[in-house]
């Protein structure tokens, strides 16, 4: 089975960062991606990806990304599911970045994360 995915968009805000309980980083941001094509009205549509980078990858991006950087994501779409404060049932897909790749920081470096 082939599940892969490449994206390059920008940051709709600065990544955010959390600890699991076994002290893992994991991050979260979404990537605002313009679609291939104009709709009827000849305007460009986007669309909000929410990704998900775990351990040095999140700590690379809480150090590199912030809301307006373009940057590329190599990973999986995944599914989940889960139980909603008023009890119903709610499911996401999001984006797992294997690499994440800077196009730009407001400077002309640029750095690249991979994995673990």
């Amino acid at each position: 089975m082939i599940n892969n995915v490449t994206l390059v968009g920008r940051l709709t805000k600065d990544p955010e960062i959390k600890e699991t309980s076994g002290g893992v980083k994991v991050g979260a941001f979404t990537l605002a991606v313009d679609r291939n094509y104009k709709n009827s009205n000849d305007e460009r549509e986007t669309d909000f990806i929410p990704v998900v980078v775990w351990r040095k990858t999140a700590e690379i991006c809480e150090k590199y990304l912030k809301k307006g950087n373009m940057c590329g994501v190599v990973g999986s779409v995944q599914t989940r599911s889960y139980e909603a404060q008023d009890g119903t049932k709610r499911y996401v897909t999001e984006i797992l970045a294997n690499e994440v790749q800077f196009f730009s920081s407001g400077n002309k470096e640029s750095a690249e994360a991979d994995a673990e």
